[in-house]
């Protein structure tokens, strides 16, 4: 098979495959539940603050949790890890969906719940990281990695809306009991894998194995000051998630019209994620974070807010750029770091990226009423962009190359790990 088919080609490989359609039927319930649990907030109480906590609960628990989660994936079969993610988080959403069936819901139910489907998340993304880099072959990695997001991002064309009117016609519960059907279906494709041992790691203690992982991230100047700027956008996007919906709420057409903006970004990720199958720059991050720009433009178009439209549109180039840029970065993650150590890694890179995005969550609804709605956005907008353009000074992001372009007569370890500590 030659040209654009041959992207599809890794679909070939059986486990990847399984672990391919696990997450897609996954991805069939949270494409519901954030729009769902958004407006179930807002219906318990109508404010603002409430969600941000909502929300701060489930990236407080990664960001709590993340650490754990990578040393714990690189010291035992990473299948194993996963199904238990799937499984508590399956349990969990189940919980809620009772809470919502009995109509004996109350806000501190959402807290606790994100929480644990938060803390969940955490052992299961180094996981799957560490998971991808281990049942695919190296010349394939980008391709598994768009496929992921663009398979998540084809549900979430539908998936906002959907809730949407499932919201009006069938109310919450139900959308949280299929998310639970869903996770235990992840369960069943994760169960079927046939993996082969992997050699065990020699045992040293949680700090010992947690510092390797800080040790793989230190001795990388790019990997760490991405991990800042991540950190940085990331508040941007909280904003965006907790004061977009009040905008759209007091502005426009509600949960409706959040539902629309919803589905505009999927269209952008599932087009993003199509381009990253096929594009492979020989420095992936100078795109990566170029694009950037158009998350904050997100941002900025609800000062005041653009028509509907306006706002897909937005919505649309925003994610198409975080798909591609997601793609090329989680590429770079499993190209350059060593396989024992991949999940500790990605654990720090979501670890450090989501340090400050609870609060956002927190601080968005309090500082908007304290500065008004519009500053506080245009606060937002501005310093995600001067961040992720601020990156490309790094002589070391710039530079960082793809290793499938490395010449075969040369030794990758010898071009990813040189012996200055400082810089690669």
């Amino acid at each position: 098979m030659t040209g654009f088919g041959t992207s599809f080609d890794v679909l070939r490989e059986r486990e990847f495959r399984l672990l391919w359609l696990g997450q897609l039927i996954s991805a069939l319930g949270d494409a519901l539940v954030p729009l769902a649990l958004t407006f179930a907030v807002l219906d318990l109480t109508g404010s603002a603050a409430d969600l941000g906590l909502v929300f701060a609960a489930f990236m407080g628990a990664r960001v709590l949790f993340i650490v754990a989660g990578g040393v714990w994936s690189d010291r035992l079969p990473r299948q194993l890890v996963m199904i238990v993610a799937d499984l508590v988080r399956a349990g969990t959403q189940a919980l809620v969906a009772l809470a919502f069936f009995t109509d004996s819901v109350a806000i501190w139910h959402l807290i606790v719940a994100s929480f644990l489907v938060g803390g969940a998340s955490a052992f299961f993304g180094p996981a799957s990281t560490g998971l991808v880099k281990t049942i695919v072959r190296p010349e394939r990695l980008q391709e598994a990695n768009a496929l992921i997001n663009m398979s998540q991002n084809a549900i979430q064309i539908f998936g906002p809306v959907s809730a949407g009117a499932l919201v009006v016609f069938v109310g919450f519960g139900p959308i949280f009991a299929l998310d639970a059907i869903t996770f235990v279906a992840s369960t069943i494709c994760l169960v079927a894998m046939r993996l082969p041992p992997l050699p065990r790691p020699e045992r040293q203690s949680f700090l010992a194995d947690a510092r390797r992982g800080f040790d793989e991230v230190r001795q990388r100047t790019w990997l760490w000051s991405a991990f800042i700027v991540f950190s940085i956008s990331n508040v941007t996007i909280a904003m965006y998630f907790v004061l977009g919906p009040l905008v759209v709420e007091r502005e426009l057409g509600g949960a409706s019209d959040w539902g629309l903006l919803l589905t505009g970004g999927a269209v952008g990720g599932l087009l993003g994620s199509l381009v990253a199958l096929r594009y492979k720059p020989v420095r992936p991050l100078i795109p990566a974070f170029l694009l950037m720009f158009f998350v904050s433009a997100q941002v900025a178009a609800l000062i005041p807010p653009l028509p509907v439209a306006g706002l897909m549109l937005a919505a649309v180039l925003a994610v198409f750029s975080i798909a591609i840029g997601n793609a090329l970065w989680d590429t770079m993650l499993q190209q350059h770091i060593p396989a024992e150590a991949i999940s500790r890694v990605s654990s720090l890179d979501w670890m450090i990226s989501l340090v400050f995005m609870p609060l956002g969550y927190v601080a968005a609804g309090p500082l908007a009423e304290a500065i008004g709605l519009d500053l506080t956005l245009a606060l937002a907008a501005a310093i995600g962009a001067l961040a992720n353009v601020g990156l490309l000074l790094v002589p070391s992001v710039r530079n960082l190359r793809r290793l499938d372009d490395v010449p075969a007569a040369e030794d990758p370890e010898q071009v990813v790990t040189p012996v200055p500590v400082t810089q690669i």
